[in-house]
């Protein structure tokens, strides 16, 4: 059985940039908070508490991947690298929540929409737009291949459109008096926010849950495998991501009466990492006519 890594990347300027952007968006809630009660406004107030979850969030992206930076021991043979695939799940239930705790709250008040003060709810929530983009700019770079960074940009960016919103509703509010657009805009940013967190649930779930990447067709893999020269039959094939950036591979590969096995072994190992950007992959070689090995009920797994 051969093992293979590939070049594991893992930068401070990952961990600074969630830092940066955890206490900025904290510092800014603070002042929101401040603003709210001190105007005694119930939008800056719930924006607010909305943010203060969201800064939960980040800190949860910053602690994952901080966690990912550990090196491998005896117990934990992987590292915490996992941490970035556990951390965006957690992040897109807290946007799930909050957005149908948003919409709740505006439906509640379209029967009584509340008097608002509208000049600091626009002057707040326009600091809000600019930190909100400012951090999305921060955790950019990477953010669509790495869900970890994927999940804390959409969350600064459903930040920015709750703020721009707050803004659009205050200056409604403020011209024309009308209080309906507090609510209004809050259901529509709710929902909003809703569906653009589902595809990141559904893609931390999946990786949670050891599904071989979307980026990965299996078949394509399996094909690529078994027709590597000397192979006779394959089994065992596993592809899962282990963190941000990192893909798994395990197989069984059946070469009877094969030459160098080693030869062979690292060409396709770095093929796989080539071609399909797997890039910790390993291969077991069998001598044998056929899938053999591990057929018992300990190892139910689909061979062919």
């Amino acid at each position: 059985m051969a093992h293979s890594h590939g070049a594991h990347h893992h930068h401070g300027s990952n961990t600074r940039a969630f830092a940066l952007v955890t206490l900025l968006n904290l510092a800014y809630t603070a002042l929101e908070a401040g603003y709210g009660f001190h105007t005694n406004s119930l939008a800056l107030l719930s924006d607010a508490l909305h943010n203060l979850g969201d800064v939960l969030g980040l800190g949860l992206a910053w602690a994952a991947a901080s966690l990912a930076r550990r090196p491998p021991s005896g117990r934990h043979t992987y590292g915490w690298r996992r941490a970035t695939l556990l951390s965006p799940l957690a992040n897109a239930i807290l946007l799930m929540v909050f957005s149908g705790a948003l919409g709740w709250e505006a439906v509640r008040r379209f029967s009584a929409p509340p008097a608002i003060p509208a000049l600091p709810v626009i002057v707040v929530a326009s600091v809000g737009i600019l930190v909100n983009l400012g951090a999305a700019w921060l955790v950019r770079e990477g953010h669509a291949q790495d869900l970890n960074r994927r999940g804390a940009f959409l969350h600064l960016m459903a930040d920015a459109a709750v703020s721009l919103a707050a803004v659009i509703a205050g200056i409604g509010m403020l011209l024309l008096g009308w209080t309906w657009l507090d609510p209004a805009i809050a259901l529509l940013i709710g929902a909003v926010i809703a569906i653009g967190t589902y595809g990141l649930l559904k893609d931390s779930f999946n990786a949670a849950m050891d599904a071989v990447p979307r980026s990965i067709d299996q078949a394509e893999v399996d094909a690529f495998l078994t027709a590597q020269p000397g192979v006779a039959a394959l089994h065992h094939l596993h592809i899962w991501s282990l963190g941000a950036g990192e893909i798994a591979l395990t197989a069984h590969l059946v070469r009877p009466g094969a030459g160098d096995h080693d030869a062979f072994i690292d060409a396709t190992v770095d093929a796989l990492n080539q071609r399909f950007g797997i890039n910790h992959a390993t291969l077991q070689i069998e001598h044998g006519n056929a899938c053999e090995h591990d057929r018992h009920d300990a190892a139910p797994h689909h061979s062919h």
